[in-house]
Order: structure tokens, then sequence, then C-alpha cells
């Protein structure tokens, strides 16, 4: 059966939880309302403070369990899940992360992702404000075997590669991506042109799904374009989020099409076979081989 989803491309009020926490309710209600329902409604990177905080992190950061008892307490749906990113405080350390859960009493955390590629060079300054994650994992649950990405670990063709070893037909990329450059009629900044081929090539070479939702805004004259957008398991984008302001976009998702895009070009069945030797026998994997293999 198809599966409907909402990516939110929206506006954080840069460091006020609490208003920008009710901006999300109410954007997850208007989800809630649109005919067919979303199962998900996906959210930015950093959703809940804006990006571009530095210091004010550790002032404004939440756990999850904090989180998800703030959305919870404001809206009142059941069965209706959420992915967002936030910044993560845990056990003294500080994420840049993604928290998915379903929303209603019978809810719960589902997953926490941290992001692990920090992005330090440029405008960006991660690295001294937040802590790297450790891993990528995918988790089970209403849309399948799903994982969460995000920003620059999309940069990364391994981040999807591990994601997809790991049983994900569903990648779900949150970004803050700051718009940069544009070529003569591009239609849109080099950093929106470089994501579509990011997420295109990501989608098409592991047969899956991947969603990718933008921050949109402006801080410190910095401005996020928006530009979210979907691809389907053989690397289509499938919908488009405009420039330059809020929305909401409806994603229809037929997870029976990541397994004949799969059969069609399997592509990853090469990977999952070629895995294991890869590393074993690759000197820029870092795992050794066994002293009786080495000629």
């Amino acid at each position: 059966m198809p599966l409907d989803i909402a990516i939110a491309q929206f506006r954080p009020a840069k460091g006020d939880l609490d208003r920008t926490l009710d901006a999300c309710a109410a954007t997850i209600k208007r989800a809630a309302a649109q005919e067919p329902r979303p199962r998900l409604v996906v959210f930015p990177e950093t959703a809940l403070t804006g990006y571009f905080l530095e210091g004010g992190v550790r002032e404004q950061a939440l756990s999850a369990p904090q989180l998800f008892e703030a959305l919870n307490s404001r809206v009142s749906v059941e069965g209706l899940d959420i992915a967002i990113g936030f910044y993560e405080r845990d056990a003294g350390g500080i994420y840049n992360s993604g928290l998915y859960a379903t929303l209603g009493p019978a809810g719960g955390i589902r997953h926490v992702h941290r992001k692990v590629f920090l992005a330090t060079y440029g405008v960006f300054q991660e690295e001294r404000f937040v802590e790297a994650g450790a891993g990528i994992r995918a988790f089970d649950g209403p849309l399948g075997r799903t994982a969460l990405l995000i920003c620059e670990d999309g940069f990364h063709s391994i981040s999807g590669t591990l994601a997809a070893l790991d049983g994900a037909s569903v990648i779900l990329i949150l970004s803050a991506s700051p718009a940069r450059g544009a070529a003569p009629g591009a239609g849109a900044p080099d950093n929106l042109v470089r994501w579509d081929a990011l997420a295109s090539a990501v989608a098409a070479e592991h047969g899956v799904y991947v969603l990718v939702s933008q921050l949109v805004g402006f801080e410190g004259g910095k401005g996020f374009a928006g530009g979210s957008a979907a691809y389907d398991p053989r690397g289509h984008r499938i919908v488009a989020g405009p420039l330059w302001e809020e929305a909401l976009l409806p994603v229809r998702l037929d997870l029976g099409e990541a397994a004949r895009a799969r059969a069609d070009e399997p592509l990853f069945s090469d990977l999952e076979r070629s895995w294991t030797r890869l590393l074993v026998n690759s000197p820029g994997s870092g795992v050794d081989r066994p002293a009786a293999e080495i000629e």
C-alpha cells in the first residue's frame, strides 16, 4: 500500500524555543488535516532553533525525551510520526541530532541520529560547539526500515551505503544548507543543484527513497533557500519545494518500488555481495587482513 508523507520546509524563530515549538505543532496539525493524511511529517536540521547558534547551543539544547514531551503535549494526534532536527543534550554532551518519534499517548521515541560528519570549514564551525555521532543505522517504523541522516552526512556516499546495508529502504535527510552561488540559467542556488545530484545518486545507487527537508529563512545575513525534494529508488526527483518560503510538500511512497528498482538494476545486491571482501582487501578501509591471508 502507498504511504503518504509530508516534508515540512520550515522557518524556525531563531533562539526562541517556545515560539518555534508552537510553530512546529501548528505545522503538524496542518499536515494532519490534509487529505490524504500523512503518516509522517519530516522537518529539517536544527528546526527547533535555527542553525547558526554557535555558543548558544548549550542554552537551547534539549534531551530527546524533553523534545518529545514538548511536542506531544502541544499536539493531540495519534498515529502520526515526526522526524525533526534539534540540538540535543545527553549525558553532558551536545549533538546536532535528529529525532524520529510517534506522537500520541501510545507513541514514543523510535530513533535518535547524531550527525556524524560535522561541517567545520568556511562559515561552518560545528566541531567547536557539538560532538560527532558515532555511527549510522536504520530502524524499524511504519515506513519499513528507515534511516536518518543530517546534512553533510548526505554528502558522503558511504552514509547512504551504511544505511542501505542495515536494511533501509527510506532515507530521510534533515538539512540546513545555506544558499551559495548561482550559475547563469540554473534557476536555483549552487548548493541546491549539488543536493539534487547527491540525493538522486544515493537513491539510484541503493534502490531507496530519499527525502530531503531543507531549512528556510535568514540567519545573520545567511539565507536558507528551501528547495526540499524527494527522490524515488531509481533516482528520479518526484517532488520539489519552492524557494525562499515555507511549505508542506506531500509525497506518496510505494515501498514495493524499491524492490522493483533493485531487481531491474542490481547495484545494491552487487554491493552486498562484495562489501566484506572490499573491506578486508582495500587498504583505505582501515580493516587489516588476517595474517594467514596475506600473500
